[in-house]
């Protein structure tokens, strides 16, 4: 199978080559850190000695420890040329750590390490390396990306294919068939899961745990608390407490699995404490978990395209709180860019209209506004400097005028 480069995460690691600093490819299982690390591996024979380390391999299973991984990294060294030392899921071996602080005080040594645990970037990497290290947050397939892996003109035959059946990158060797693509999602949530939560974590509740990832996709895009959880699995006849499932939420949010989006008073200028939403990293697994896009979760999985496209433009996110109502995201970027966005399916009436123009119009500053939606219309709809989008226009061009 031809290997399809994403430039723009090989860019980012070229950029960073030599700044000495750690490179961390991070995200959640399956979405291409392997691939990207095998690509890197053959940009760099070329220029060094490469040490490649794949813990997902059988061959690498005596690499268990950090005396393990200093035993087989010395064994490949080679003095007077430039050394890469490259590790894929770097969290199943332990105190790793050690090792790569070790390493990293090296004049001569690359290290770029891939990992699907969120907390082990966080703790280990942070307590012995401090901020020595780069996150380089891999995420699945763009529309874009989706196009070019499977061959697709843009249309709105593809987008509905993107929709359904997300961005993982393996898609592209399964095919996008309704008999087959959805079982190969929910086996990647399975292993997710497993490895990455279940395992981690010591969780012996394997039921609980896959009934509460079944309630966040069903409540995908809904204002939902660790309380609230308890009082509906109460009623369930399950009793946990509120701290235990707070914790469940937080091991699924480490694993990439699903990320957290906290709400944001726009009046006050503050994050609020309570009542989040929680979005999946691939809208493909989401929809696998719940058996498939369902007309009354057309809009859920519209946002959490959204919210993962706005994520890969650089935008920290939130869920905006108005005095009445709410926006569904205010974007801001670390040089103080902002934009508010509301996603809806259709704009059918003027009800709906009024709806979700209505909440950015009650928002008193001149920062921009858009909507995106999938209703037909040409690329630019203002009203009252509100701008309307298309999904897939939106997809392909951000909010650049094209």
């Amino acid at each position: 199978m031809k290997i399809i480069e994403r430039e723009r995460y090989l860019n980012v690691v070229q950029q960073w080559l030599g700044k000495n600093v750690i490179l961390v490819l991070a995200g959640q299982r399956r979405v291409g850190k392997s691939c990207l690390l095998k690509q890197l591996c053959d940009r760099m024979s070329s220029e060094g000695n490469v040490i490649y380390i794949d813990k997902e391999k059988h061959e690498y299973d005596e690499i268990a420890s950090y005396k393990d991984l200093n035993e087989y990294i010395d064994g490949h060294l080679q003095k007077g040329k430039k050394n890469y030392i490259l590790i894929d899921e770097v969290q199943d071996i332990a105190e790793f750590e050690r090792s790569l602080r070790s390493y990293y005080s090296e004049s001569d040594t690359e290290l770029i390490i891939t990992g699907s645990n969120a907390k082990m970037l966080s703790s280990e990497l942070t307590t012995l390396i401090g901020g020595r290290y780069k996150e380089i947050f891999v995420q699945p397939l763009s529309y874009t990306e989706f196009l070019t892996f499977h061959q697709l003109q843009d249309s709105e035959d593809a987008l509905s294919q993107y929709i359904e059946f997300g961005g993982m990158p393996g898609l592209v060797t399964v095919g996008l068939d309704a008999a087959i693509a959805p079982q190969y999602l929910k086996d990647i949530y399975s292993t997710t899961l497993l490895k990455d939560v279940l395992m981690r974590n010591q969780i012996r509740d394997v039921s609980f745990m896959d009934r509460l990832v079944h309630f966040m996709a069903d409540n995908e895009g809904k204002l939902i608390s660790a309380s609230s959880i308890s009082k509906y699995m109460k009623s369930r006849g399950e009793k946990l407490t509120v701290s235990v499932i707070s914790n469940y939420q937080n091991m699924l949010t480490e694993s990439y699995l699903v990320h957290k989006v906290s709400r944001y008073d726009v009046r006050g200028k503050r994050i609020l404490e309570s009542n989040e939403k929680y979005y999946f990293e691939d809208n493909g697994i989401r929809n696998a978990i719940v058996g498939g896009t369902r007309d009354r979760d057309i809009e859920k999985v519209l946002e959490n395209i959204v919210y993962q496209q706005l994520v890969r433009m650089g935008y920290s996110v939130c869920v905006g709180q108005l005095q009445a109502g709410e926006v569904d995201f205010v974007c801001t970027k670390p040089d103080g860019e902002r934009v508010y966005v509301q996603v809806a399916y259709l704009i059918a009436d003027d009800a709906t209209r009024q709806r979700e123009f209505g909440n950015l119009k009650a928002i008193r500053d001149n920062y921009p506004k858009y909507v995106i939606s999938m209703s037909p219309l040409v690329r630019y709809n203002d009203e009252e400097g509100i701008v309307h989008l298309h999904l897939r226009q939106f997809l392909k061009f951000g909010f650049e005028k094209n």
